[in-house]
């Protein structure tokens, strides 16, 4: 079964800029939900699988219950590990290769936050890397992410901003700017680096989360 990552931080780690409520329900309620629905559901359609990248090769095919329930635990799973309380930055590759693409670290920031604000209702915004190397800022709805066969904008995801309510309105209420604005200041860019330096060919889709099935 697949089973409900620890954070490596407590809940409190990222006052004040993600207050320790959210945090909470969003691991033991929100995520620990998405575990609970994606095992049911792998058990009512028959599928059997230890890698949950693999449901993504065939997302079309899925079940809407395993289709979003397998996105919320990858994405979330994702997202815990790129939250600390310490400030960091981009490796000086990765630098080079943000600073090409978008002009420089602000003006990235800013483009993923402009992405982030223009996402109507649910979803998430990701940077991604493509097979080729591209950097892109893509949005995806409800649980879905860039790794799924049918969405528009396919790539490995470095890293991924939550965008659904419940990942902010306890503290940012419906001020998504500000939400988008302060997980800036928790991103552990030592962890989205670590992704670009050992992301995986497309078409394996290996990642070093630990989601396979116990």
């Amino acid at each position: 079964m697949f089973v409900l990552p620890n954070l490596k931080k407590p809940y409190n780690a990222f006052e004040p800029y993600i207050d320790e409520a959210t945090m909470r329900v969003h691991h033991q309620g929100h995520h620990k939900k998405y575990v609970e629905n994606l095992n049911r559901g792998l058990v009512e359609s028959g599928i059997d699988t230890e890698r949950i990248e693999d449901l993504f090769e065939k997302a079309s095919e899925l079940t809407a219950l395993v289709r979003n329930n397998a996105g919320g635990h990858y994405n979330h799973t994702m997202f815990w590990t790129l939250l600390n309380d310490t400030m960091s930055t981009p490796s000086p590759d990765l630098m080079e290769k943000i600073v090409s693409t978008f002009g420089s670290l602000d003006d990235f920031k800013a483009e993923f936050t402009k992405s982030a604000l223009e996402l109507f209702g649910s979803g998430w915004t990701w940077l991604i890397v493509d097979d080729e190397g591209n950097l892109a800022i893509t949005n995806t709805s409800l649980q879905d992410n860039p790794l799924m066969n049918d969405v528009e904008k396919r790539g490995y995801p470095l890293l991924g901003l939550d965008l659904w309510e419940h990942a902010y309105y306890l503290k940012h209420q419906n001020h998504r700017v500000n939400y988008a604005h302060d997980f800036w200041a928790v991103l552990d860019w030592n962890e989205v680096s670590r992704r670009y330096h050992e992301r995986p060919e497309m078409t394996t889709f290996i990642t070093s989360l630990d989601m396979q099935r116990q």
